[in-house]
């Protein structure tokens, strides 16, 4: 993939940042969502790339825009690539004005990134320094210690992400046992994961169960900070598991290494909607507005943050 597509996928997470932030506190976070998406529909057309949606919005009786399956970019042969797509992740965190909120995006090329239905899926995430430590086989006691010795820390001086869910409760007994802090979240659990390889970012590890399209979205970014993540999907129904088996996954209790998520060369882009821990969110001015984003590549780990300023007499947002 040309280098260069790392920064066309910047104007894509921007333009769905650009418009769902206007529905921020406003309580509508389907509104919200559904500008995310159309925003960013219309960006992905622009780009001379024929794109595969793998991760999106869900399955096309389910999605009207951004389906898995469906096709994006202007239709050109000469670049064919997967793409992993949330236009908003943390739609209620848009909805209340909550921090964390972003819209992302990643691609790879075919067949690199794994192909699964809108599911639930059990994580842990980790940087750089913790690599090669986690299990999810092992009790979360033992990845807790484990990365904790890993980064030569204190368990009493790492934290860990953990959405505030009831299904957490023993999660959130076990790791407090070992001393470690733990923060909890609400929602939106990509921008935390992405924030777990950045140096300096107050964030040490993600676990617990979320979505399995941003558990793939937050393995590609952590592909490009050299960081790991383990997976494993969670079925809820028998309809799950029977859309698994027509999507080529014969083993349903597979644990899914960062390597089984986000294969060969990946490429990573978000923007922030609400200011949180990885990125500051949309912020309007007179006639505009300034987006902070990042954007990362896997094959040379380069981490760019871009601030920029969007004059709408110019460049109107949808």
């Amino acid at each position: 993939m040309d280098r260069n597509l790392a920064l066309e996928l910047v104007r894509v997470t921007e333009a769905a940042a650009l418009a769902c932030a206007r529905f921020m506190g406003r309580g509508d976070k389907h509104g919200a969502d559904e500008a995310a998406t159309e925003a960013m529909r219309r960006t992905l057309s622009s780009i001379a790339f024929t794109g595969r949606v793998v991760i999106g919005e869900g399955e096309m009786d389910e999605a009207p825009m951004l389906y898995i399956g469906e096709i994006v970019g202007n239709g050109s042969p000469e670049l064919r690539v997967d793409i992993a797509v949330d236009p908003l992740d943390g739609t209620s965190l848009c909805a209340t004005g909550r921090p964390n909120a972003i819209s992302t995006i990643a691609a790879a090329n075919e067949g690199c990134f794994l192909h699964a239905p809108d599911m639930y899926m059990e994580k842990i995430a980790v940087g750089p320094g913790a690599r090669g430590a986690i299990d999810l086989t092992r009790p979360p006691r033992d990845n807790v210690l484990a990365v904790a010795e890993a980064l030569g820390l204190y368990p009493d001086d790492l934290t860990v992400v953990i959405l505030d869910r009831d299904r957490h409760a023993g999660l959130i007994r076990e790791v407090r046992e070992t001393g470690a802090r733990i923060k909890l979240i609400p929602d939106g659990d990509v921008a935390p994961a992405v924030a777990a390889g950045l140096p300096g970012s107050g964030v040490h590890m993600l676990m617990g169960i979320g979505g399995g399209p941003e558990g793939v979205l937050a393995a590609a970014a952590l592909k490009c900070l050299g960081g790991d993540f383990q997976g494993r999907l969670c079925f809820t129904c028998d309809d799950e598991r029977r859309r698994c088996r027509e999507m080529g996954i014969e083993d349903l209790d597979r644990v899914y290494t960062i390597d089984d998520l986000a294969r060969g060369n990946v490429m990573f882009a978000a923007t922030g909607v609400t200011d949180g821990d990885l990125l500051r969110g949309v912020r309007f001015f007179q006639g505009g507005a300034s987006t902070h984003s990042i954007v990362m590549r896997s094959r040379s780990r380069t981490v760019r943050h871009i601030t920029a300023e969007h004059h709408f007499d110019y460049k109107p947002v949808y």
